[in-house]
């Protein structure tokens, strides 16, 4: 679980530098898109070492497979959880005291759902909501030109830095980084960055379509 959490929070952060892209016009946008699938002049990301556009399919591949083991381990830590502690509690002490850490399992449901609704929108069916799938900015700019989108954006994203908050400061932990408690004040602190960090990223883009300034 730790390891294809931190997969997945690069993931995130080579997104959100994706999608900061716009920012430098239609043109800029729309190569980096064709450049991670190989469809430029230059053959693409990678490009002698892998054939054009074989990285963008072994990068949704690991995705994928880091995605399906993350629930897996999910699954399997709750049913182990409750194989050990019985029927119910004799006594019960709350540890975790953080809001994010009580909601892991059901955020983590939810923004299952909402990774889901994503992917049709921009990958699966591309242009489902708006714009050309061979002009990627287009879509783009169809989808957050609504309100709606962008509020559902902006709930989805909450939901998703509370789970990277806690799940970053969780994985150094059991990959042996929460050594003390200064070593646990500096985990806490880069969560919350990494935390801010993707939220601002993410939502500046869809603010900025939305009120027109790109």
């Amino acid at each position: 679980m730790a390891v294809t959490g931190l997969i997945m929070i690069a993931f995130l952060l080579m997104h959100m530098y994706g999608n900061l892209k716009l920012f430098l016009g239609p043109e800029a946008f729309d190569h980096y898109a064709h450049w991670l699938k190989g469809a430029t002049e230059d053959g693409g990301i990678l490009y002698p070492v892998l054939p054009a556009g074989w990285f963008i399919w072994i990068f949704r591949f690991v995705l994928v497979l880091s995605v399906i083991l993350h629930i897996w381990s999910a699954a399997s830590l709750v049913l182990a959880t409750r194989a050990r502690q019985g029927d119910k509690y004799v006594t019960r002490k709350t540890k975790a005291q953080t809001y994010s850490a009580r909601t892991m399992r059901w955020g983590g449901v939810i923004i299952a759902v909402f990774l889901v609704f994503h992917l049709i929108q921009f990958t699966i069916i591309p242009g489902s909501f708006g714009g050309n799938a061979d002009e990627p900015h287009t879509m783009v700019v169809a989808g957050f030109e609504q309100w709606w989108m962008v509020a559902l954006y902006a709930v989805a994203m909450v939901l998703v830095v509370m789970h990277v908050r806690h799940g970053f400061w969780s994985a150094f932990t059991t990959l042996g980084g929460n050594t003390s408690s200064r070593a646990a004040s500096v985990l806490n602190g880069l969560a919350w960055i990494v935390a801010v960090v993707l939220y601002v990223g993410f939502m500046i883009m869809p603010l900025a379509v939305l009120f027109g300034v790109i």
